[in-house]
């Protein structure tokens, strides 16, 4: 065997172990063969290219790699579709992303990104159930189960006839229109936000993300007009398109202007919205903006009917307390809503360490409710008061089941420079979930022993 036939030879092992790694949607298998020497562009056993594979198993992470390495999305297959036209089918916002490549607007020619435009708007303007209907001819029941893919938001995936497909066809339309840079007009980027219903969906956090790009006097105009839509839910999509706002910036020159406005319609905006949830988002909003003032908004609130609303109320309170939003967490404590409680529990950590403040701290430290029982033991490990009878409660926390409470109450003994801390965490328990891994708590001991121990 000649040195070319051999060479040729571990070309197509490696190809078949591409194939197989893409398939298994095993991406960093898929880098390692690639940065190997394995060809992005060869065939699985379909005889399609493995950019296909990744794109029907919606392996989004795969895909990204194959076409960062070189694989041609715009390759023109047998059947006349496209990798990146098949991306756009499968209704999956991030195998699209990862599909699109680099500069789309200037690689496709008109003809191309009409093409990719009018089968997302297609796909889109049908639903995805009925065209899988129409296109398999399948008359059984269509199936459907929510998926979530990474941070990019919530989908339904449905299969009928062997074949899936996801409802992100309003994303994929809205994220390829801003690629081409066509300026879709906001109410109906507004209006694929809202079809489904669901803030978590991925045409939701499509169209914000874009009409939080697209800055400009008129877009924030025509955005922020839907304020006064008699439906809630975009009035909750304008405030949405505020925080990112409020986010990105730094990405503008008019990032004062931009927050003058906002903070100017959110004050008038708090006064009329009679929506339990837009009206939770919209204090939430004002807690973020560090709105002048919101102290006597959130004690307006304080006794709403809505829990959701109540919820908000302590994060709009400066610290230290004053005496007025001091009594108003008070009250927020005993609250027959866990959610409220234990949201007021923090703010209680941080008033003044007057008697009756401590006392409702401690009460809540046995909390019926796990959640309210785990943040008033975080917020009491943290707190400035170092009462005895506060150090006592903490010790006590380490007979709890939950390992959380045990955590905090050993990490507020390492505030605290108590000699008990090295016994306080033996009887935590193991740290080295996850979760813990960035977790302050996790590192009391060893900063306890930088101050205390006699090696320092």
């Amino acid at each position: 065997m000649t040195e070319r036939e051999r060479e040729r030879e571990r070309m197509t092992e490696q190809d078949a172990a591409l194939a197989a790694a893409v398939r298994a949607g095993d991406a960093e298998r898929v880098r390692d063969l690639l940065d190997a020497g394995a060809d992005p562009d060869s065939a699985a056993e379909d005889g399609l290219p493995v950019l296909c594979t990744a794109v029907a198993t919606f392996a989004y992470g795969v895909a990204e790699v194959v076409v960062e390495a070189g694989a041609d999305p715009d390759r023109r297959l047998p059947d006349g579709t496209t990798p990146l036209l098949r991306a756009i089918e499968s209704g999956s916002p991030a195998v699209f992303e990862a599909a699109l490549g680099a500069e789309p607007r200037l690689r496709l020619a008109p003809e191309q990104r009409e093409e990719l435009l009018a089968a997302a708007r297609g796909w889109y303007e049908e639903g995805p159930a009925a065209r899988l209907r129409r296109l398999t001819g399948d008359p059984g029941p269509v199936a459907a189960r929510a998926v979530r893919e990474g941070e990019g938001g919530t989908l339904t995936e449905y299969a009928v006839g062997g074949r899936r497909v996801r409802d992100g066809h309003g994303a994929i339309l809205t994220a390829l229109e801003w690629a081409f840079r066509i300026l879709t007009p906001p109410a109906e980027l507004v209006a694929r936000a809202v079809r489904h219903g669901d803030p978590e969906h991925a045409d939701w956090s499509a169209s914000e993300w874009t009409l939080t790009v697209r800055r400009s006097a008129e877009t924030w105009a025509e955005v922020v007009a839907f304020h006064r839509h008699p439906d809630p839910l975009p009035r909750l999509f304008v405030l949405d398109v505020f925080g990112m706002h409020a986010l990105t910036g730094g990405l503008t020159q008019h990032a004062a202007w931009y927050e003058r406005e906002r903070l100017q319609l959110l004050g008038t905006w708090v006064e009329v919205e009679d929506d339990g949830a837009v009206l939770a988002r919209l204090l939430r909003a004002l807690a973020d903006e560090d709105f002048p003032g919101s102290e006597a908004v959130g004690l307006r609130h304080a006794g709403h009917a809505d829990a959701r609303v109540r919820r908000e109320v302590p994060g709009l309170f400066d610290r230290p307390l004053t005496p007025r939003a001091a009594g108003a967490v008070r009250a927020l404590c005993h609250d027959p809503d866990a959610g409220v409680r234990a949201a007021a529990v923090d703010a209680l950590a941080d008033a003044d360490p007057a008697p009756e403040n401590r006392l409702l701290l401690l009460a809540l430290l046995t909390d019926a409710d796990p959640h309210v029982a785990r943040r008033a033991s975080h917020a009491t490990a943290r707190g400035a008061d170092r009462a005895p009878e506060t150090t006592e409660a903490l010790v006590r926390l380490l007979d709890a089941e939950d390992q959380d409470i045990r955590l905090s109450a050993a990490y507020g003994l390492a505030l605290r420079d108590d000699p008990r801390t090295v016994e306080a965490y033996a009887r935590v328990g193991r740290l080295d979930r996850p979760e813990y891994e960035h977790d302050p708590r996790a590192d009391g001991l060893w900063r306890w022993k930088l101050r205390n121990a006699p090696s320092g």
